[in-house]
């Protein structure tokens, strides 16, 4: 009786001794980059999921914290969303906030797409390769802010700009940032990783594809020569390849783009600032 009475007293205390937990969560977003959620104090072992406007994350364990990237694509609607970080093993809510998501003002940008580029079909399973590299969620975090530039060079496409072919609507934002190179230039790795795509594709051009950990992916494009293999884990500043005009491409360009979670989102969020090469005409912007 008296063990007991002393165990229903423990189980009443207990949940008093754990630690308050803390939530680091922006409390607005704009179209196109990434939430960074963190929770501090976790006490004990959890398995948490972020979610905002039914879009669900992992938050991955760090220590005595856990922590995870909710994108939010140029497509998301800008407002006040609700977003929850729960328990995934119970769907218990532990915390909620109001973000808000403002517009991104993407404007619009026209392409002077030549016949050969138009006329371009992808290899065989080269999209679905490519996309199924971009929604891959690795446990291991190898990346680290800042990302470096993959080049030095000024960019003369931004992110998210609405794309039209010819004069023509392309249904298509621009998802990464294209900066105007010239060919044989060297491409660095941003941040660690492992190489997971380094080849010739036909839409893509040369490419490698970069899985950070942890669900953020960065993509390299139109690469005139490639310097590394599939499977090999790199360092930040780590030699991929060499700026070309590959693919589909206006000329020489490096198309840098940063996916978290399958989402295309603002390579510029994860590094130092690059300008604008400016002074350039509508039909010199490189295309991805």
């Amino acid at each position: 009786m008296f063990r007991s009475a002393t165990h229903r007293f423990l189980l009443v205390l207990f949940p008093l001794l754990l630690p308050a937990q803390r939530f680091e969560i922006p409390g607005e977003v704009r179209q196109g980059d990434v939430l960074h959620v963190r929770v501090l104090d976790v006490g004990r072992p959890f398995s948490l999921e972020a979610e905002l406007n039914a879009r669900k994350v992992p938050l991955f364990s760090a220590g005595d914290a856990h922590a995870g990237l909710m994108p939010v694509s140029v497509l998301h609607p800008a407002g006040s969303f609700l977003l929850a970080v729960r328990d995934a093993s119970t769907g218990r809510t532990l915390h909620t906030q109001s973000v808000l998501v403002r517009d991104g003002a993407f404007p619009e940008q026209n392409i002077s797409a030549t016949g050969r580029m138009q006329s371009l079909k992808p290899l065989p399973g080269e999209m679905e390769r490519v996309h199924r590299l971009q929604r891959t969620v690795s446990l291991q975090r190898h990346w680290a802010e800042p990302f470096l530039p993959p080049t030095g060079d000024c960019m003369n496409s931004p992110f998210g700009v609405k794309r039209l072919h010819n004069g023509q609507p392309s249904g298509r934002f621009h998802g990464g940032i294209d900066l105007r190179s010239p060919k044989g230039r060297p491409i660095t790795a941003p941040s660690g990783g492992v190489v997971r795509i380094a080849r010739m594709l036909r839409v893509h051009g040369g490419t490698v594809g970069i899985d950070h950990g942890q669900g953020l992916i960065s993509m390299h494009l139109h690469m005139s020569r490639i310097a590394t293999r599939e499977g090999r884990t790199v360092k930040r500043g780590a030699l991929l390849g060499y700026v070309g005009a590959t693919g589909f491409a206006t000329g020489p360009h490096l198309h840098w783009a940063t996916y978290v979670h399958g989402v295309a989102v603002n390579p510029l969020q994860w590094s130092s600032r690059i300008d604008g090469c400016g002074g350039r005409s509508e039909e010199s912007q490189q295309i991805e």
